[in-house]
């Protein structure tokens, strides 16, 4: 896989101090997947300071870094960033601070390529920004969501947020449209949640005694007919945690096709909704830098406006 003729050796500056060495490929290595970084890694083709490495070595000031030119078949290689999902990112950056940027994620999108995924939101991203040499993702939303999601642009940064979100010092507030008129009185739900694998090996989540505890702070924002506009609050942040307990009480979102139920899809059809109702619609978290409060909110988009206008008319 490697020309001698063609390695590359990185010295690791001061952003990069502390990061781990499959992260560090990654950002240097655009359109590489997973896979294949962790595979060169193994195979001991990537050296730092001429010795082997594990994918989670954390490097420090100084370092060199031997990498391997990749040969990269179609099937394996990260797809381009095409001009359209460019242009797209290019426009969803709610604000920009001078280690962060909050991101108005679109919905379909993933937040990172595999399982099938060519490309991601932070493999794109790092296309698009070519003047970033680091850039990772703080915390996810899953495909069909859209809305605010939180990157750091340094190592000290993501570190600085990865403790606030530890000691729960980042709020996420999402906008949901469930199905019935959820009880005005019910604020939480508080169900233990286990991950598991469907024959085909999707990952799904699941209630159940023996999984992780998991709460959500329910509030409604809007009641229609038959459905309810939920502000949605997670107190922990387990996978898949507002589908499933808002499908435990009895109500689960509308385009849900996981957790959904069919009176739920038969209501997203009726409203002409095409996706998962979920949007994270506000963040707050403290500046890496000064810890003053910084808060984001990322608007509606079209698609799910249109539905709540027609629930609003089918009153």
């Amino acid at each position: 896989m490697a020309d001698g003729r063609d390695v590359q050796w990185v010295e690791v500056t001061e952003g990069q101090v502390g990061q781990r060495v499959d992260n560090f490929l990654l950002s240097r290595l655009k359109g590489a997947p997973r896979a294949l970084v962790y595979r060169i890694v193994r195979k001991g083709e990537v050296r730092v300071n001429k010795k082997r490495v594990k994918a989670d070595t954390r490097l420090a000031l100084g370092d060199m870094v031997r990498i391997p030119p990749l040969r990269m078949t179609p099937r394996e290689a990260v797809r381009e960033v095409s001009d359209n999902l460019r242009n797209l990112l290019a426009g969803s950056v709610l604000v920009e601070g001078r280690d962060w940027l909050v991101i108005n994620k679109p919905s379909g999108l993933a937040v990172h390529g595999g399982s099938g995924v060519k490309i991601g939101l932070i493999e794109a991203l790092r296309q698009v920004r070519e003047d970033l040499d680091f850039l990772e993702l703080v915390h996810r939303l899953d495909r069909d969501t859209s809305g605010c999601l939180l990157l750091a642009k340094s190592r000290p940064a993501l570190l600085a947020l990865n403790e606030s979100l530890k000691q729960h010092q980042m709020d996420k507030q999402y906008l949901a449209l469930v199905a019935g008129r959820w009880p005005a009185r019910r604020d939480f739900v508080s169900a233990r949640l286990e991950r598991f694998e469907l024959g085909n090996g999707e990952r799904r989540v699941r209630v159940d005694p023996a999984g992780k505890m998991a709460r959500t702070r329910f509030a409604v924002r809007e009641t229609f007919a038959r459905t309810t506009l939920l502000e949605c609050e997670p107190v922990t942040g387990r996978t898949h945690q507002i589908r499933v307990h808002a499908a435990h009480a009895g109500h689960p979102l509308l385009g849900d096709d996981k957790y959904g139920s069919r009176d739920s899809q038969k209501l997203a059809a009726g409203l002409g909704l095409p996706r998962l109702f979920l949007h994270a619609a506000a963040l707050t978290f403290p500046e890496p830098t000064s810890g003053r409060p910084v808060q984001i909110k990322a608007p509606l988009p079209e698609d799910l406006e249109s539905a709540l206008t027609r629930a609003r008319k089918a009153q």
